[in-house]
Order: C-alpha cells, then structure tokens, then sequence
C-alpha cells in the first residue's frame, strides 16, 4: 500500500480529528479493503469516510482549503479508472452515507444518503412493494452516489431511463464543501438550471452527491422468462421488437449474447446451453416479462416465441420452469467476470450503436480485429439490445495494441449517431478517445463548467478532462 508521506502532517491529524474513530484509515487499515476493479483505486493510501453531510462538507472544506485533491469512490465498480487515484490525494468513501431516510409510498420515492447501494435500496422498496426501477448486475456493492456520478444504465434503461431519469433531488457538496440543498421530489420543476442532470455523468468532476431523491416504481414479478436462440442479430433485433409491441410496458428485459460470450459463461458455470435443449445458435436473446392480472404472460410469451420459431427469426428457445432456472439464464448474462476467469487480461469495451445499424457493427468489428490481429483473436459480446448498448470483450490482444482496437471499434459511431461510451464512462482510460471523438466545443463548454465549479481542480483531478 503506497505511503501518504506526501500528505503534510498536520493536514491528516485535522483530518483524523474531524472524523473520528474509523474515520480515516490509511497504511495497514487500507491492507484489508478491496480495492474493486482498479488496483490504483486506493493507491492514495488515504481513506476518509464521514458518517454525516457536516462531516463530509468539514472534509471537503478542508480539503479546499489545503489544495488537497478528493477522488470520490462508491462501490468500486467502476471499469474505466473512474475511481484511480494516487499518493498525495485522498479517497472519499461515502461508505458510511448509507442510510435510507425516506420511502414515501404515496409519492412512490425513496430519499437516500449516497452510500447506499442499490439491493439495499431494492430490498427496502421491495417491502412496500416497489422497485428503484433501475437493475444491474453489480447491485450488490453499486451504491447510489456512484450511480448518478456515472449515469448508470443497466438492463431496464429501455423503458425506465438511466439513472439520470430516476433522480427528482440531489443534495451534494461543492469542491469547497458548500451544501448544495436540492432536493426536489416532484418531477415539474421549472426553477432555473436542472443540476442533477448537469451531476449526473459528471464522475466526481463536479461535486460529491451526499443524498438524493429517487423515483420508484410499482414492483411486478416476473411472470415468463425465456433464452431464445436466433438466426443472426438481425432475427435477434426483429424478435425483440416484436415482443416489445407483442407486450408494451411488460418486458423488463431484452438482453443478447453472442455465442461465444454465451457458451464461455455457461461452461464456466458448468452449465451446457443444449442441456436446455437450445442447439448452437449465433446469437441469444434473454427476455423476460412481468405478470399481468388480465393476461397469462407465461402461455402468451409461449406463443409468441412459437410464431416466431415457425416465420424463421427463432430457432430455438427454452422458457424457465422455475426460478432457479430462472436464475441460471440470468447468471450466463450477468457474469461478464466469468470471461475474465476463462480468458485472462480480456480487454472491456462499452459502446452504444443505432438499432438499425447493430448487426453490421458487430460483423464489422468483428471481421476488423480479425483481419488486423488473428482469425483467433477472441471477441465475446453481449449487451442491451433495446437501447443498443453493448459490451464488447477482446481477448489475446497484443501488448500495445489498445489504440488500433478503439479505431476498429469507435470510428464511424459518431457518425451514425452512437456513442462510444455507453454506460462506463470516461474516467482515466477513454480520454484519449474523448479527445479523438467529442466535439471540441463541446469539450471545451465542458471544462468552462468545471472551471466554475471546482476553480482549484481537486475534484477527481485528470479524470474526464485531462
């Protein structure tokens, strides 16, 4: 664990004495935390973790004061360096932030400090009978300020929005550790300029959100789930578009998997996909509805999949029998780690593509690390077909070849109206990319907006805006 050496002395005993005991933590008291998927995340060497908004605005205000730089951390699990920091700054855990203050079940909204991660705020909804409307496979240790930080999306961002959707208030703190109080919970607020939507995305550049006010929905259990094997991506898309008028504002999900990131998942997990009587099939479809009181969605997604096996887009699928069959579809999906276990060093890449030009995107990515690097170069992809957001995993890719694999796969995104990052942000590891393909004026809007908010630049300093 790196030394805070380059921390003055007496800086960290006014720390250490606005915090309290378990407030900070440094040398051997960081040996034990994981320090998530960025081994530079806790490289600081210094953890401050305050319990309240004064604590934590006390912290910021002496961080300011000190020209000290703050790296915000959540849950870690960050895949772009969001989170990296280094000897001379100091990590902010809002780990223990994490009380749920509010379920307000006539309003349908839940008030939340930021540590809280997102199953915590599940299970509390839950209990109402109600859900954050927003899902992802790291909600386990996700928490909701990193959430808004990084305008997190997840599986059902095609019918509830991102985060940035879900969000009626924030309450953050300035880089000089003013308490910005906003913390709206009706969604008509015409006063001025929307903050939150400015915050959310803005990786800890701008401010650090302390509690916000999110929308909930009415909790509907799944009713049918099925992992359809398809033709092509382009059978994939027209099944899902189907199903999406076949059943409006029931789907919860349309997730694909490309064969090779679908077989490597199950058989890390021992499972065969012809156990459940699906032959190899170029793309997977996992789609699941919720229940209806008028309809019998199960016999209804039945049917439909059925049609669509004899026009020719299906060729195969298998309907989970009970929810541990359930669970085993969504594992396979969830699971990207397992590509990591089965091929090391794997490269993750994180794209949004128009609908109607996905399938070609896919075969010309694929075709172009091919035909640049080896037939044998590994390319695992998955992702959210409804919103075009897809995760693309290259593996044996040769030391040095990062800027040759982001040409293939991010020329000609912007033209088409798509995004190279979709979900994961910018942080340390797509700079070069953001300045290759954001528009420099948009890029320099950006940094007057950071200029005012944070004029001395210890807000996760070198991330998004180097």
């Amino acid at each position: 664990m790196p030394a805070s050496s380059t921390l003055d002395a007496a800086f960290l005993a006014r720390l250490d004495a606005l915090l309290g005991l378990g407030g900070l933590a440094r040398g051997d008291a960081l040996a034990g935390v994981h320090p998530g998927y960025d081994p530079d995340n806790l490289a600081a060497g210094v953890q401050a973790s305050p319990r309240s908004v004064e604590e934590a605005s006390a912290v910021l205000a002496l961080c300011h004061e000190a020209g000290v730089s703050v790296v915000p951390h959540g849950g870690r699990t960050g895949l772009v360096g969001g989170g990296a920091s280094r000897p001379g700054q100091i990590v902010f855990s809002t780990r223990r932030l994490d009380r749920i203050v509010e379920i307000d079940t006539a309003a349908r909204l839940a008030v939340v400090e930021a540590g809280v991660t997102l199953q915590q705020l599940q299970d509390a909804a839950a209990e109402h009978g109600l859900t954050p409307g927003i899902d992802l496979a790291a909600r386990g240790s996700a928490t909701i300020g990193g959430m808004i930080a990084t305008n997190a999306g997840g599986i059902e961002a095609f019918r509830r929005g991102t985060m940035r959707n879900r969000v009626l208030g924030l309450e953050f703190l300035r880089a000089d550790g003013t308490v910005v109080s906003d913390l709206v919970r009706v969604l008509k607020n015409n006063t001025g300029y929307d903050l939150k939507d400015l915050i959310a995305g803005s990786e800890g550049t701008l401010c650090i959100v302390t509690r916000a006010v999110i929308r909930l929905e009415r909790q509907v259990a799944p009713a049918a789930t099925a992992l359809v094997a398809c033709a092509s991506a382009e059978a994939a898309l027209a099944a899902a578009l189907r199903l999406r008028d076949r059943f409006p504002g029931r789907l919860r999900a349309l997730e694909i998997m490309w064969h090779a990131y679908a077989e490597t998942v199950a058989q890390e997990h021992g499972v065969a996909l012809s156990g459940f009587g699906l032959d190899p099939a170029p793309v997977y479809l996992l789609t699941e509805a919720e229940q209806d009181p008028d309809t019998d969605i199960a016999a209804a997604m039945e049917a439909e999949i059925g049609a669509l096996w004899e026009e020719g887009p299906v060729t195969g699928a298998a309907l989970a029998q009970n929810e541990r069959q359930r669970e085993i579809f969504w594992r396979i999906r969830d699971d990207s780690d397992a590509i990591g276990r089965a091929c090391p060093g794997v490269k993750t890449f994180d794209v949004s593509v128009p609908l109607s030009a996905l399938p070609a995107y896919v075969e010309r990515i694929r075709s172009e690390l091919a035909a640049t690097f080896s037939p044998a170069m590994r390319v695992y992809v998955f992702g959210h077909l409804a919103d075009g957001n897809l995760h693309v995993l290259v593996g044996d890719w040769p030391e040095g070849s990062e800027a040759r694999i982001e040409a293939i796969l991010y020329d000609g995104l912007a033209d088409s109206g798509g995004s190279f990052s979709a979900e994961h942000g910018i942080g340390l590891e797509k700079q070069d990319a953001f300045r290759r393909y954001a528009d420099p004026a948009r890029r320099a809007a950006m940094a007057a907006v950071k200029t005012a908010l944070d004029p001395k630049g210890i807000l996760n300093p070198g991330k998004i805006l180097s």
